[in-house]
C-alpha cells in the first residue's frame, strides 16, 4: 500500500492510496463470497448457488465497488497515520483504476488548518481590581428587605412612582389591530423592573387607579417575535391597583428568616455578604481577564478555518439547546412557535461564538506546539479523580465517556492559556 497527500485550499486536499498485494486479492476474495451468501436464484438454496454461474451474474465493477467499501476504512486509518494528518470531518471515497491487480482509492479530505500564531506572550492586558464596599452590601440588604415587603394599596387618587406596583389589564395593537401575545388581564407590573418593552414601563409612572392610557411603544430590531421587531405599537392599559412596597425594617429578626446556617444577625450577613461578593467579583474579573487574553492571542494569529469546523460546533451547540429545552419541559417547536424563529435562525445566532470557539482552539492548539507543552499522565490520572468526585461517578465510567487522549488534549489546552496569561506585561 502506498499512500500521498496532496494539500488545496481551506484546508481540504485529497489522500491518494494505491491498494495492491494480498490485500488487494483478499478484499476481492471476501466481496466475491458476500454476493455469493447474499444472492438467490431460483432452483438454489440461499448460498449455494454455484460460483461458476455466479461469475457470469456479478460484475467485475461489483466485486471491485463492494471490496473496496470492505477496505476503506482500515485503508484510511493507515493511509493517515502514515501521513500524519488531523481530519476534522469525515472524508468521501471515489476509487479509479480497478484492477484484479490493484485499485486507485482517493479520499477527499478536510484536515486541521495550519495556524500562523502572532503575539501571544507578553500581552498588555490587566486583570481588573475587585472592591466591595458597604454600600453595595447594603443594595444586598434591601434585596432582602424586598424579599419579604408587603404590598400596600395606595389610597385612591395617589400617583403611581417608580417601585410601585401596578395591576393592569393591556391590549397591544399594530396598525389598528390586536396581535398575538400582546394582551393580558390583572397583570402585576412593578415599575422600573424592565420586564416590559424598554418605554412602556416609564409612560406608566404618575398614572391613579381606574385610569386608561395609551402607551405608544417601537419593538426591539433584536425582537424575538420577527413581525413585530423593529415595529410601532399602541398598548391600552386600564390601571386597575396601585401598590407600593412596605419593606420590613432591617434587624436580626429579618435575617433570621433567610434560614442561612451560621447566618442569625445583621452583622453577620454583612460579614458573609462581603466574602461572597468578593469571591464572585473576583470569578468574574478572572473570567473576563482569561477571555481577554484568548481572545488577543486569537486576533493576533492568521488561520483559515475549515466551514465544516465551524458548523460542527455550530450543531454541537444546537443539541446543547435542544436538550436544555426538554429539561425544561418544552419541545424546540414549542420555543420557536412562542418566539417566531426557526432552526436555521438559532443556528445563524451561535455561528459568531462557535467560529471564535474553534479559532481559540485551534490557536491553543499551535501554541501548545510551539511552546512543547506536556501532559504526565499523572496529570490525567488527577483530573479523571477530580471529576469523579465532582460529577459523583466512578473513575472508570467516566474513562468510558471520555477518552485518555481528549483529557490530555484539554490539559494540553489549559497549560497554553495559563501561560499566555502568567506572561503579561
Amino acid at each position: 500500500m502506498k499512500s500521498s497527500w496532496t494539500l488545496k485550499e481551506h484546508s481540504e486536499g485529497v489522500l491518494e492510496v494505491v491498494v495492491d498485494g494480498d490485500v488487494w486479492t483478499k478484499a476481492q476474495k471476501h466481496a466475491f463470497q458476500y454476493f455469493k451468501k447474499n444472492i438467490t436464484m431460483k432452483g438454489f438454496r440461499p448460498g449455494q448457488v454455484p460460483e461458476a454461474l455466479l461469475k457470469k451474474q456479478i460484475s467485475k465493477e461489483a466485486i471491485y465497488e463492494q471490496a473496496v467499501e470492505n477496505i476503506a476504512n482500515t485503508v484510511l486509518a493507515q493511509a493517515v497515520k502514515e501521513q500524519n494528518l488531523e481530519l476534522v470531518a469525515r472524508p468521501t471515497l471515489d476509487y479509479k483504476d480497478a484492477t484484479d491487480e490493484s485499485v486507485t482509492l482517493e479520499f477527499h479530505c478536510v484536515v486541521e488548518p495550519e495556524v500562523t500564531l502572532g503575539d501571544y506572550k507578553g500581552l498588555d492586558i490587566h486583570k481588573d481590581e475587585v472592591e466591595v464596599t458597604d454600600e453595595d452590601v447594603d443594595k444586598e440588604l434591601e434585596r432582602v428587605q424586598d424579599r419579604y415587603a408587603d404590598w400596600v394599596l395606595r389610597e385612591e387618587g395617589e400617583a403611581a412612582v417608580e417601585g410601585d406596583q401596578v395591576i393592569i389589564d393591556f391590549v397591544g395593537k399594530k396598525d389598528g389591530e390586536a396581535f398575538e401575545g400582546g394582551s393580558g388581564e390583572n397583570y402585576p407590573l412593578e415599575l422600573g423592573s424592565q420586564s416590559f418593552i424598554p418605554g412602556f414601563e416609564d409612560q406608566l409612572i404618575g398614572v391613579k387607579s381606574g385610569e386608561v392610557k395609551d402607551v405608544n411603544v417601537t419593538f426591539p430590531e433584536d425582537y424575538q417575535a420577527k413581525d413585530l421587531a423593529g415595529q410601532d405599537a399602541v398598548f391600552t392599559v386600564t390601571v386597575h391597583d396601585i401598590k407600593y412596597k412596605e419593606r420590613p425594617e432591617v434587624n436580626d429578626e429579618l435575617i433570621k428568616q433567610l434560614k442561612r446556617d451560621g447566618v442569625e444577625t445583621v452583622e453577620k450577613f454583612k460579614e458573609v455578604t462581603k466574602e461572597d461578593l468578593t469571591k464572585e467579583r473576583e470569578r468574574q474579573a478572572e473570567d473576563k481577564f482569561t477571555s481577554e487574553v484568548i481572545k488577543a492571542a486569537s486576533d493576533n494569529a492568521t488561520v483559515d478555518i475549515p466551514a465544516v469546523m465551524i458548523e460542527n460546533e455550530v450543531d454541537n451547540e444546537y443539541q446543547q439547546f435542544v436538550q436544555r429545552m426538554q429539561q425544561s419541559g418544552f419541545t424546540v417547536e414549542q420555543y420557536y412557535q412562542a418566539t417566531g424563529q426557526t432552526e436555521e435562525d438559532m443556528k445563524a445566532q451561535m455561528r459568531p461564538e462557535a467560529t471564535d470557539r474553534v479559532k481559540n482552539s485551534l490557536v491553543l492548539q499551535a501554541i501548545v506546539k510551539a511552546e512543547n507543552i506536556e501532559v504526565s499522565q499523572e496529570d490525567v490520572d488527577k483530573e479523571y479523580n477530580e471529576m469523579s468526585e465532582l460529577y459523583k461517578m466512578d473513575v472508570n465510567q467516566i474513562k468510558q465517556l471520555l477518552p485518555a487522549y481528549q483529557v490530555r488534549a484539554d490539559l494540553a489546552q489549559q497549560k497554553a492559556l495559563e501561560l499566555i496569561k502568567t506572561s503579561v506585561k
